[in-house]
């Protein structure tokens, strides 16, 4: 490469941009040569020392590396800001080597600098981003203004969080020290706007949970966004107690306890606006983990078009949850968005003449005019507890947040067979399986089929980017073998790729829902009674026309909304 070829020549002891200039006779040797004392002395770079003296206008600089080095020149000014990728590298870098990410495109990152010689640079961003840089030249004044710019606003936040415009939702009796060195570590204030600054950026990345991770000999820190974790930082191992205490604290829970799980809530606090989380430690050999939630009430808001129902199975569901008594069940493992869709269908039926109450642990989303309970075992306020109360208190519709034990199961059947609509959840892997759960936990088979009206299963996948997915050239085999049918590969439709862009994460943007929705038919009760299996009763819904999840997600596929690889791997049947 030209660039490496002009540093590595013999000419002077000088390296880098000094040589280049010297080489293109833009500089002279000894001038040089004291620039580059000077910047070693400054502790700053030699285009930074070259700038600051005079010498060269930043223009000229930039025009002259172009030449020499074959490196494109592009006006910063003639850039959209807005439209820039923002978390693919970290602000510490952007500020340390002076570069501005550009774009992303497959596995080349492109990069606005004033120095491409600084190889330093190149191997750090290439380590921290496991992509290869790509250079594009830009004016050394411009640049340093940009990224001043950027840099403000994220100070400018700090500034504001110290100053109590952000704040925690937290009673004085709950930051009662349990020893007489806790004050010190939970008012530490570093750790107090790493905390902060962690939570903010998680919020704006659209992160579903942080991972705080103490390991023997570091701590790492890793966002969810949109299913996939990323690692964000590793910040000192020496803070990982200190996080620990201050995060306790202001989630109400034992800053003393360090051996046992524990579960908390907390609130966040932007001027009129709140934002809950959901709090879970677990001691590890080097500490204790600590994953946050981040409790989205406005998803729930949505409506059930956003949450991706094809058309058939909304009406089927909507068909369901308005119907004056029986139960609705959502199935599906941790995440995959059984909450929302709950929330979504108590959104629609939430009106001021019908009586709403829910029992979960803990309520995630809070909605006005739905009465909502938190489990609380110490006290004895158990499901099943909490679902006699109910009962008494003229429920229309009650929400279980999950079936567990066999108590809870009968007396939410109960309700369900005495003109009361419940929805619950389980954690099952489809429709089918969800019967059979119940029968095996010892719900009697006529009580099953007399109460239960529909079972949702659901799992998200990752949505494709609209500006820069591409269509994928499928083998006709792989396309059979995924599921799809013969008649379906007619040419009509196209699958499409993940590519990679500035405002999307590795080709995607956002989940979608792919759902299978199935009522409890005259058929499957039948089944049901006669004790049945799941695979009995999945052949029968099959009859009946429901899609099962693979089916569903590979209309997501053929609608360009997904990619093949995301679907088998939610659905891996």
């Amino acid at each position: 490469m030209l660039v490496d070829t002009l540093i590595e020549a013999p000419s002077s002891t000088l390296s880098g941009v000094a040589r280049v200039l010297v080489h293109g006779g833009k500089l002279k040797v000894q001038r040089a040569e004291e620039l580059t004392a000077a910047a070693r002395e400054k502790r700053v770079s030699f285009v930074n020392a070259l700038m600051e003296s005079g010498d060269m206008t930043p223009s000229a600089l930039a025009h002259s590396l172009s030449v020499a080095l074959a490196v494109p020149l592009l006006d910063l000014d003639a850039v959209d800001m807005q439209r820039l990728p923002r978390t693919i590298l970290d602000a510490k870098l952007i500020s340390q080597y002076k570069v501005l990410p550009l774009s992303k495109r497959g596995s080349r990152l492109f990069l606005a600098c004033a120095d491409p010689t600084d190889q330093e640079a190149g191997e750090r961003i290439k380590f921290a981003t496991q992509l290869a840089p790509e250079w594009v030249l830009v004016e050394y004044d411009k640049l340093t203004r940009q990224i001043d710019s950027q840099a403000a606003p994220a100070s400018q936040a700090l500034e504001a969080i110290a100053n109590a415009e952000f704040d925690f939702d937290v009673t004085e009796e709950d930051t009662a020290p349990a020893a007489a060195d806790v004050t010190t570590e939970v008012e530490d204030a570093p750790v107090v706007r790493f905390l902060q600054k962690m939570l903010v950026d998680a919020i704006n990345m659209r992160a579903s949970d942080l991972h705080f991770e103490p390991y023997e000999f570091n701590y790492r820190v890793r966002f969810r966004v949109d299913g996939e974790l990323r690692e964000i930082t590793q910040p000192p191992i020496a803070i990982k107690d200190k996080l620990a205490s201050r995060i306790k604290v202001i989630s109400r829970l034992d800053i003393s306890e360090k051996r046992v799980p524990q579960d908390g809530r907390m609130k966040l606090r932007f001027g009129n606006k709140s934002i809950d989380f959901r709090v879970s430690t677990l001691p590890t050999l080097f500490g204790e983990k600590i994953v946050i939630r981040i409790l989205d009430s406005s998803s729930a808001k949505l409506g059930i078009d956003a949450l991706g129902y094809e058309a058939i199975e909304k009406d089927r569901l909507m068909a369901a949850i308005h119907r004056p008594y029986g139960m609705v069940l959502v199935t599906g493992p941790t995440g995959s968005g059984k909450t929302v869709s709950l929330y979504t269908c108590l959104n629609i039926l939430n009106q001021p003449g019908v009586n709403i109450s829910t029992v979960e642990d803990p309520a995630e989303i809070n909605l006005p005019g739905i009465n909502q309970v938190n489990v609380n075992d110490k006290a004895g306020l158990n499901f099943a507890a909490a679902l006699k109360s109910f009962l008494r208190q003229d429920p229309d519709i009650i929400m279980v947040g999950e079936i567990r034990d066999l108590e809870t199961a009968d007396i939410a059947i109960k309700a369900a067979q005495t003109g009361h609509m419940v929805m619950s959840t389980l954690h099952t892997n489809d429709g089918p399986s969800t019967l059979t759960r119940l029968l095996n936990m010892g719900v009697a088979p006529f009580n099953i089929a007399s109460s239960v009206l529909l079972i949702t299963a659901q799992r998200l996948v990752r949505r494709l980017c609209e500006n820069c997915k591409k269509p994928a050239d499928y083998p006709r085999a792989a396309l059979l073998k995924a599921g799809f049918a013969e008649s379906d590969i007619d040419g009509s439709w196209v699958p499409y790729k993940a590519v990679g862009c500035s405002a999307c994460n590795n080709g995607y943007k956002g989940r979608v829902g792919i759902y299978q929705v199935m009522p409890v038919t005259e058929e499957i009760q039948r089944i049901i009674l006669s004790q049945g299996s799941s695979l009995d009763i999945a052949r029968q819904a099959h009859k009946d026309g429901v899609r099962d999840l693979r089916q569903s997600g590979l209309v997501k596929v053929k609608v360009g909304a997904t990619t093949l690889e995301e679907v088998i791997a939610a659905t891996n049947e």
